[in-house]
């Protein structure tokens, strides 16, 4: 395994990301807010766009799991659907490449199985990471042979709706590493430094931390709320 990888079991990973509607969009900031990370001692970046990707990679040598955010009209699946999105992904080759693992039809009604395997035969060296949002997806993602199967999309899809990671003692992370194969990123929702170290007690290989990190517009309203609750 390389070593950049090993770098990131029991670790901290920090999804620098801002989407073009909010203020921090910008790659210039994107790779400041990657270097602030470092400093800090994460060990590994979440980023979105090739063009935010090649910033951060100019600014910190730290792995980076590489998405592309991108709406189609037939599909709801929009973490890197389709090889457009790889493309555009492996002019900049981050570590790691996530996508959508639920169980939503992809663009061009394209299965998961078949576009996994379109992605392995293209890019057979290449890391994947599987974004999901049950425990049956995590596992199925897991049988396909994903190197990397993550909670990121528990309580964002119509199947798992009412779902949170963190509910139950971290019910469906818990099952998740105890049934998977490969290593488990727990990601979503975990937003607290404890949250972040317990995951790793519950045998989670790395945790990716996000909004709570680096959306300022999230974190200063969580303040607001939390004053002007009754």
């Amino acid at each position: 395994m390389d070593q950049k990888i090993a770098n990131l079991e029991g670790k901290l990973i920090v999804s620098c990301q801002a989407l073009p509607e909010e203020p921090l969009h910008s790659s210039f900031i994107m790779g400041r807010m990657a270097l602030a990370a470092k400093i800090g001692g994460a060990c590994g970046i979440r980023a979105n766009t090739k063009e935010d990707i090649r910033e951060i990679q100019s600014q910190v040598d730290l792995p980076v799991i590489g998405i592309v955010k991108r709406d189609y009209a037939d599909s709801e699946v929009y973490i890197t659907p389709t090889m457009k999105e790889i493309e555009e992904l492996m002019e900049v080759k981050p570590e790691i490449i996530a996508m959508d693992a639920t169980i939503s039809k992809r663009p061009g009604n394209k299965t998961l199985e078949e576009f996994f395997h379109e992605v392995k035969e293209r890019y057979p060296d290449q890391l994947w990471m599987a974004d999901c949002s049950t425990v049956e997806e995590a596992l199925y993602a897991d049988e396909l042979g994903f190197d990397f199967i993550g909670t990121t999309m528990v309580g964002y899809t119509e199947q798992s709706k009412g779902s949170k990671i963190e509910a139950d003692d971290f019910a469906i992370l818990r099952e998740i590493v105890a049934k998977a194969k490969h290593k488990v990123i727990a990601e979503g929702n975990i937003n607290t430094p404890e949250k972040a170290k317990h995951v790793i007690e519950l045998g989670a290989y790395s945790v990716v931390v996000g909004s709570i990190i680096t959306r300022p517009q999230l974190i200063t309203r969580s303040f607001v709320e939390e004053m002007e609750r009754k």
